[in-house]
């Protein structure tokens, strides 16, 4: 794996948030009083909750424990222009990874082992950052509270378009979070391979995998917007889910690899970006 990656100091959130991400953020922003009563009454006590838990069943990285993966989550956060959060490593079939940070107190990023056993160290790199992304953009007060809300929903107490709205919202956070892979690996091929062994790899069949064919699935994907049909469909099946469809996060990734944004970022030049993309997508781990 090439350490010569370009440090991005003073990096924000904004510089590389997705513009759909930066809409529904400021549109969730306006619940009222939501935002305050998460962080100060909720987020202390998950916190401990989640510290303990993590502590107690899974393993602590650090310099004495898995120090590869130690270098791959300090380097990661260096080009990210981000304090190192705890990384712990957890014994899981279920490929996934996760993160936690409510009060930035104790942030957390949660790597199960069936992933690791999955991916390449560069790939991994590009799951930590991806996490990284999440604690970047203050994601985690807002991801707590559109869970709980639609909970809240599923019992009947919240209106359909709300939400509607934060679906919404956990998708475009995906594509930020994505940006943040990129810009840590500086490599696109490399976020592109980890959403296509999600997809469909295993270890055994990984070393098989061709990334441009998984690539020209997206552009199958997009066809099918070419008739109304196909678009009320995609509609139809994706607005309840939380993450994109893994091809349509591999093409956003490509083709923001080749965009002025990006290459702006990397010689520490930002640029706003106003592109629109398609959020139609389906729920996946990471």
């Amino acid at each position: 794996m090439s350490l010569l990656k370009t440090p991005l100091l003073g990096l924000r959130a904004d510089h590389f948030r997705h513009p759909l991400d930066l809409q529904a953020t400021e549109n969730l922003k306006q619940l009222p009083g939501f935002d305050m009563v998460i962080r100060n009454l909720l987020g202390p006590l998950a916190e401990q909750v989640f510290y303990l838990d993590n502590i107690a069943s899974s393993v602590l990285v650090s310099e004495k424990q898995l120090p590869d993966l130690h270098r791959l989550l300090l380097e990661a956060c260096r080009t990210l222009d981000l304090e190192p959060p705890q990384l712990y490593i957890r014994q899981h079939p279920a490929p996934n990874a996760y993160t936690f940070a409510m009060r930035g107190k104790r942030p957390f990023i949660v790597v199960h082992t069936s992933l690791v056993d999955l991916l390449t160290p560069e790939e991994i790199q590009a799951v930590i950052a991806h996490e990284l992304g999440h604690l970047k953009c203050d994601h985690g007060v807002y991801l707590t509270l559109a869970n709980i809300l639609i909970q809240l929903a599923s019992l009947g107490g919240l209106a359909q378009g709300l939400q509607a709205q934060l679906m919404e919202w956990v998708r475009c956070a995906e594509f930020t979070c994505d940006r943040a892979a990129l810009l840590a690996t500086q490599n696109p091929k490399v976020v592109a391979s980890v959403l296509m062994k999600l997809s469909g790899g295993s270890p055994k069949l990984s070393a098989q995998l061709n990334l441009e064919a998984f690539l020209e699935q997206a552009r199958a994907y997009d066809d099918i917007s070419n008739d109304q049909l196909g678009a009320m469909l995609k509609q139809a099946m994706t607005e309840q889910l939380t993450h994109p469809v893994p091809v349509l996060r591999a093409r956003e990734i490509d083709r923001w690899s080749c965009s002025q944004e990006y290459q702006a970022l990397l010689q520490s030049r930002p640029v706003q970006s106003y592109e629109h993309s398609d959020t139609r997508g389906g729920w996946r781990n990471w």
